[in-house]
């Protein structure tokens, strides 16, 4: 006797972002749902907001900068890196005139190794900030570490995190951080440096030796400048990033809004500069689930760029995206929809990005994904068939891109009891992947089992058990026995082979293999356990498993109410 229990493509609608790398779904009240890295949940909307301001933040006018903000990329974030000469009185003009020389001759080693790396001459970037590291270290052995050495050493670190080598900047951290620790507050140069450590040290998770080393410079900074100055900014950006991370989510806020007041006293209340901490307060209050408190900042980044540019420029497309989001995870999805129409409609009709460019196509799929949700999904779907039209045009009809664009409209499709076409798509997906990728990589199991799924809507059971067992083969190797995307695999399993007839002693020991996949992923108490359960116990009342079922019963009875208490409050 087949099983009650069955499996479905779940549709809030979870859409794949195209340039993502096919990821593995997880699964959630004993059916399929799969996801991608940046798609919206809509109904929990946990969004991380990827608005690009039109220009970040550009520092201050009495800064020498070795590179402008937006000059260098870090991981792919926008660095500034300066260094400031302060006018110590109490200093000797020789000393100063030094200062001077050696900033000079730190520019122009830094911009020497950043024009390397835009060039693609990385092998020649690394030669020559070796060859500064050999230099330095010569002085060293001879005694010399002051200033200088920490400068040249902090210019030799910021290099390698531009060529992205994490472990040579960490060594040369620990070097540096022994010198600085030694160094009196007073010397020029130092609060830069102890900035820019502040900000490598958070780019290796660091955190606790990166907020010290920021607190340290902003000490120095507001003697010499003031609480009031617009000098701190960006030491303040960096500080609120790092206390964000940690988990120290209002001391962030604080900081941010601190940055806030110091631009709007320097730069009045309209100015762009405000789009870099407002964007970030904006994002610090949707990952806490403060999207009621979020919609200010992001009102106020689109009343910026309104004022600044025009109601058609594409920035303030952009910042109506961003505000989308907000509105979406507050519920407020009419208007969310509203906004994202907008803003497609004015960067479409501005040429600020090209058709084809990434975040027009997450734009509108993330939009498709909200009409979906509403019910409204032949809007939503001709949106995922344009998505894959300007694909096709720009990247050819059988490119890989286009897989997870496939799978979108086979999942619309399939949402709306459309098998058949839900099918052929998933079938052109398979066909795309299997001449892109070798036939046990893992990534192909993505359309592969929503093929799967498919064919079990079709009763088509015997071709969907077959996929699925490939699937589970594929994953197992690639991911482990243990694993949740195996875990997936084996729950899609039990509900075909259920339908099969095949003996329920087998189905309840690959449901118990699921459940405690589930249970190291999710918890003990997670809703993706006591859907399992469930599907355990109606096997143990089949085989007359009563000594069994009994604990299960009563672990069950108790998620239950838990979890009826939880959708109450």
């Amino acid at each position: 006797m087949a099983s009650s229990f069955s499996i479905s493509v779940t549709f809030r609608m979870n859409l794949v972002h195209p340039n993502n790398h096919l990821c593995f779904p997880h699964l959630q009240n004993g059916v399929v749902r799969f996801r991608a890295r940046t798609s919206i949940t809509w109904q929990k909307c946990n969004l991380k907001l990827n608005m690009v301001p039109g220009r970040l933040f550009s520092g201050c006018r009495d800064t020498r900068t070795l590179a402008t903000a937006s000059s260098l990329e870090i991981d792919g974030e926008n660095q500034a890196i300066v260094f400031r000469s302060r006018n110590l009185n109490e200093n000797p003009m020789n000393l100063k005139n030094g200062m001077n020389d050696l900033e000079s001759q730190l520019q122009e080693l830094f911009n020497e190794v950043k024009t390397m790396i835009q060039l693609g001459k990385e092998n020649d970037a690394v030669d020559l900030l070796q060859a500064n590291y050999e230099a330095v270290k010569e002085q060293m052995a001879s005694g010399a570490t002051g200033i200088e050495e920490a400068a040249i050493l902090d210019v030799i670190a910021l290099g390698y995190m531009a060529l992205g080598d994490l472990r040579t900047v960490g060594s040369l951290l620990d070097v540096l951080n022994k010198i600085v620790n030694r160094l009196k507050d007073q010397e020029p140069l130092l609060d830069s440096i102890l900035m820019h450590m502040g900000s490598m040290y958070d780019k290796l998770e660091k955190f606790e030796l990166s907020i010290g080393f920021y607190q340290r410079s902003l000490e120095i900074m507001e003697r010499t400048y003031g609480n009031n100055s617009s000098f701190l900014t960006m030491l303040l950006l960096g500080m609120a990033k790092v206390l964000g991370a940690m988990g120290r989510a209002s001391e962030a806020m604080e900081t941010y809004q601190r940055v806030i007041k110091l631009l709007e006293s320097s730069r009045g209340g309209e100015n762009e500069e405000l789009v870099v901490p407002l964007l970030a307060q904006g994002n610090l209050l949707m990952k806490e689930g403060r999207a009621p408190d979020a919609e200010s900042p992001f009102n106020r980044i689109l009343n910026i760029y309104v004022n600044t540019y025009g109601e058609k420029d594409g920035r303030v497309g952009l910042a109506m995206c961003s505000l989308a989001q907000v509105k979406c995870a507050k519920g407020d999805v009419n208007e969310a929809i509203d906004l994202y129409k907008r803003a497609l409609q004015i960067l479409e009709d501005s040429k600020y990005m090209e058709l084809d460019d990434i975040a027009m196509e997450q734009m509108r799929i993330d939009l498709a994904e909200l009409l979906h949700a509403t019910g409204r999904g032949e809007e939503g779907r001709a949106l995922l068939e344009e998505c894959l039209l300007v694909n096709e045009k720009y990247k050819g009809k059988e490119h890989p891109s286009s897989v997870p664009l496939l799978v979108n409209l086979a999942t619309s499709y399939s949402r709306y009891k459309n098998f058949v076409e839900a099918e052929r798509l998933l079938r052109i997906s398979l066909q795309i992947m299997m001449k892109t990728v070798p036939p046990d990589d893992q990534s192909i199991t993505f359309p592969m089992l929503h093929l799967a799924i498919t064919l079990y809507n079709l009763n088509r059971d015997e071709e969907a058990e077959k996929l699925t067992l490939n699937v589970l083969r594929i994953r197992e190797k690639a991911f482990g026995r243990e694993s949740l995307p195996t875990g997936e695999a084996l729950d899609c399993l039990v509900s075909i082979q259920s339908r099969l007839g095949k003996d329920n002693s087998e189905l309840l020991e690959l449901l118990k293999r699921v459940l405690r996949i589930q249970e190291k992923a999710f918890g003990h108490e997670g809703e993706e356990v006591m859907e399992t359960l469930k599907k355990i116990v109606h096997y143990m009342d089949k085989m007359g498993m009563n000594n069994e079922k009994l604990p299960l019963q009563r672990r069950l009875s108790i998620l239950r109410n838990k979890h009826k208490k939880m959708v109450r409050y």
